[in-house]
């Protein structure tokens, strides 16, 4: 059976944005190992699979297209923003440190 992975992309270290950060992405995992050509020092493999990359907009769209390919999903959720609530008037508390 072929293994993919489901993850949501982090935000970008060069831009403060979240452009692209709230699609799922699934990647297929490579079965073989890459190797290199011995005339030119290209990296190839003989799996052109994982070279495929499939956006989704919810976990639940990638997660029914994976069932009905049989594929074994590893899903990994590590960069799912955690909103942290602020308050303008927090900024002149007088008790505020620092």
């Amino acid at each position: 059976m072929v293994q993919a992975r489901i993850y949501r992309p982090a935000k970008t270290a060069m831009q403060s944005g979240k452009a692209r950060t709230r699609q799922w992405i699934l990647e297929f995992c490579p079965k073989d190992v890459a190797f290199v050509d011995p005339v030119m020092g290209w990296y190839g493999s003989k799996d052109t699979l994982h070279q495929l990359r499939l956006t989704f907009r919810s976990l639940e769209a990638a997660i029914a297209y994976a069932k009905e390919r049989d594929l074994i999903v590893q899903i990994d959720t590590t960069n799912l923003p955690v909103a942290v609530p602020k308050n303008y008037a927090d900024n002149f508390r007088y008790d505020r440190v620092g």
